[in-house]
């Protein structure tokens, strides 16, 4: 009797091991690996009718949802930008979709098919236009999306190119008596801008998230240093992935329209890992005459080689050099006007088939220092 007792208790004992180890190892096959990376998606129109360059078709932009809801964690931006700058950390793969300008087809036909997987996502949008503009959403129409968990931020007040310098005329009237805003009067007027906007938001949606979509991806350091001051994230159109390290004055986000549409080509962005620069020479992507001629970065390789870097500009591969454990590309003497960028790209040794990917925007102004569409 007492052999058969102790059997049956060792047994009991077996059982519940096996039991909570089996419990164990569900919990751990099942808990979300938390990773430092985000990658943003910016879109503009999901549309057949609208400029090409920045328009999704809608059955393309089905194909990408799709592809999300199979390989992805789809985040609410707000979420993932408190995650990444409280060092909480995000699920694998975890992707933010993001649209500019406000116009009404992302409510006619992006919002169904978002709604579709249950995605969340954040629209930047000029507040003096909404309601104003023909194919501009309506404050109705935004206050529905609100309700349906779609979160509004701040794209200016009416989409200006914020490099742009405005003449002044002294009050004499005379032709020539006109000058241009020096950098304290420019900033002071683009600064009144964003906070005005940014003030008609919290009075139409009860919420201010003091992010701001910069219109065209146009930035300077002078610029985001005041808004980082005041605040706000800034987000930018340059590409690369997002990591508790990026500067959060000014976001990478990859475009998801026009010749960047394909699904083929977004696949490698979406894997995409945000590039440990520890240190970069450019400090300013406005081009003046203090731009430097090289792009010099000192870049955390523990997960690749530094050999393995590639760097592209303008669809071409540049030519490195590594000195000193220092990544160095040339730039040319002369950048087009507008708007261009460096990317550059490495494969990690520890994630196959994702790349770490940096991307440099330079926004430079045409010969009358204008900055053009």
């Amino acid at each position: 009797m007492y052999q058969s007792r102790l059997t049956l208790f060792v047994c009991l004992i077996a059982i519940g091991i096996v039991s909570f180890s089996q419990h164990l190892l569900a919990k751990e096959k099942f808990a979300p690996e938390l990773k430092d990376n985000l990658v943003i998606l910016q879109y503009h129109h999901v549309a057949t009718n609208t400029p090409t360059i920045t328009s999704t078709p809608p059955d393309v932009f089905a194909e990408h949802l799709a592809y999300l809801h199979q390989h992805f964690n789809v985040v609410a931006l707000p979420e993932a930008i408190d995650a990444l700058r409280d060092g909480t950390g995000l699920p694998d793969k975890s992707v933010a979709i993001t649209f500019d300008d406000g116009f009404d087809n992302i409510l006619t036909n992006a919002h169904p098919l978002l709604r579709k997987y249950n995605f969340p996502y954040t629209v930047f949008i000029n507040p003096a236009l909404i309601g104003h503009t023909r194919k501009q959403l309506t404050w109705e129409e935004v206050a529905q999306m609100s309700q349906e968990g779609v979160s509004f931020a701040n794209h200016t007040l009416t989409h200006q190119h914020l490099l742009n310098r405005r003449h002044i005329t002294s009050n004499n009237g005379h032709s020539d008596d006109v000058t241009i805003e020096n950098e304290t009067q420019w900033l002071k007027r683009i600064l009144s801008d964003i906070t005005q906007a940014e003030t008609l938001l919290k009075e139409r949606l009860g919420y201010s998230l003091r992010y701001l979509a910069y219109p065209y991806g146009e930035f300077n350091r002078t610029l985001s240093n005041a808004l980082s001051n005041l605040g706000y994230v800034g987000f930018a159109q340059h590409s690369g992935g997002v990591s508790s390290q990026s500067d959060f004055a000014a976001l990478p986000r990859y475009p998801a329209a026009g010749r960047y549409a394909q699904l083929g080509t977004l696949k490698i962005k979406l894997n995409s890992l945000a590039m440990p620069v520890l240190h970069s020479n450019i400090t300013d992507p406005e081009v003046t005459v203090n731009t430097p001629g090289e792009m010099r970065l000192l870049l955390d390789t523990q997960d690749f080689n530094l050999t393995g870097v590639n760097c592209f500009y303008q669809g071409a591969v540049q030519p490195t050099v590594i000195e000193n454990g220092v990544l160095i590309v040339a730039l040319s003497e002369n950048l087009p006007t507008g708007r261009s960028r460096m990317n550059c790209t490495a494969p990690s040794k520890r994630e196959k088939g994702r790349y770490y990917w940096l991307s440099q925007p330079f926004f430079k102004a045409n010969e009358n220092g204008k900055y053009i569409d």
